[in-house]
């Protein structure tokens, strides 16, 4: 398997575990990039650019990465927030007022980042065409009854966060969506490669690799398979279960290599990234990187802090296992271990990972086309994970 890039020295190790993820762990087409202190010290691609083609993985290639999406909307509300345009203890209602009805009056906007709102399902899921439809989602969630007390609970709002997010943003500023505030605000000073609805130039260029589904590679050795827990499996095999029904709010899920699905805007689950644009962005949430046109930081050190407070811990009613939130992104712990205690960022199902830790200053992004049936620790980015900590350890 041919690696293709640079490794800063120290940094050795990444290399080898990129690699092992072809030959041990099945990936297909993959990228990994680590900022340290604004530098980029990871830059590493190999494979095919599609799931089920030929073609190499040029440097520039994109892929969808799913909910790890979630992290990058997150910062829109936190820096319109940051700027005095959104109050995260305001009622949602306050700036939506459909939104109130069904008791809904006492949803929070932090309610709505630290997945507490009590909303992940919709009693009636939304075809693929409603879905891209940027009215019909919001419509829906507030219609919707909550199925639980808003701010008492938590459970991970797997696609009506990103209706309820979007919503949420169009109104504090006057209807820019979600997607063109990350363009405006976000991609262009930073010379990103990150796209929450993709261009149809970007399209047209052939920017965005296609996914698909790979099987879990067989044990290697005597050694066990691990399975997970059977609470997780029954919550997933029941068709009403709320595990079943939040990720059935759209039925059946659209085809993510569709250009018309590519080009929406659905902040929960459908951005298309680099590695590279994933690690800059995380990068400059923690300090300053160099932009395109000058240096840029995003968060002020106060944003940073409010971003990766924890806001929900503990057994998520809709993941089942133990989670932890702070304001849009998931923090370090069991379910989704990231480099440190103090690291926040987000996964994508089945592969794609971003997050940044402060204390090292270290910015990470993984992109795939090869998504497993993980959903929140994917063995192929926790091996790189693990590399970046050694890494760093022996340095």
């Amino acid at each position: 398997m041919d690696v293709h890039g640079t490794v800063a020295e120290g940094f050795e190790p990444v290399r080898d575990a990129f690699a092992r993820n072809f030959t041990v762990l099945g990936d297909r087409g993959a990228a990994v990039a680590v900022y340290r202190d604004g530098r980029k010290v990871v830059d590493l691609w190999g494979g095919t650019r599609d799931i089920d083609g030929t073609a190499p993985w040029r440097r520039g290639t994109a892929q969808v990465v799913r909910s790890a999406t979630k992290g990058v909307a997150a910062a829109v509300p936190l820096l319109l927030h940051q700027r005095g345009e959104l109050d995260l203890d305001a009622p949602v209602g306050a700036y939506w007022p459909r939104f109130k009805a069904h008791g809904k009056e006492r949803v929070l906007v932090r309610h709505v980042l630290g997945h507490r709102a009590g909303l992940p399902v919709l009693d009636r899921p939304l075809t693929p065409e409603q879905a891209l439809d940027p009215l019909r989602g919001p419509e829906a969630v507030a219609a919707q009854a909550p199925v639980w007390e808003p701010g008492t609970d938590h459970g991970y709002h797997a696609l009506t966060y990103g209706w309820l997010l979007d919503e949420l943003v169009r109104r504090a500023t006057g209807g820019r969506g979600t997607g063109e505030w990350i363009a405006d605000e976000i991609a262009r000073p930073l010379g990103l490669d990150l796209w929450l609805g993709l261009p149809a130039a970007q399209e047209a260029a052939g920017r965005a690799g296609r996914v698909g589904r790979v099987e879990d590679p067989e044990p290697s050795g005597n050694g066990p398979r691990l399975r997970p827990k059977r609470a997780v499996t029954d919550a997933y095999a029941d068709p009403g279960s709320l595990t079943r029904r939040a990720f059935a709010a759209i039925t059946p899920f659209p085809d993510q290599n569709d250009p018309a699905y590519r080009a929406a805007a659905l902040p929960a689950t459908n951005g298309i990234a680099t590695a590279d644009g994933l690690a800059r962005f995380y990068a400059a949430l923690i300090g300053e990187v160099d932009g395109a046109t000058r240096r840029v930081r995003l968060f002020d050190p106060d944003t940073r802090e409010r971003a990766r407070a924890e806001e929900s811990a503990g057994p998520d009613r809709v993941l089942v296992v133990g989670t932890r939130f702070g304001l849009g992104y998931m923090l370090h712990g069991s379910a989704s271990p990231f480099l440190s205690p103090g690291s926040f960022g987000h996964p994508g199902r089945g592969g794609a990972l971003g997050f940044a830790d402060p204390e090292s200053g270290v910015a990470f992004g993984y992109v795939t086309n090869g998504f497993r049936r993980t959903v929140t620790a994917d063995p192929r980015a926790q091996a790189l994970v693990r590399a970046v900590r050694a890494s760093l350890d022996a340095g």
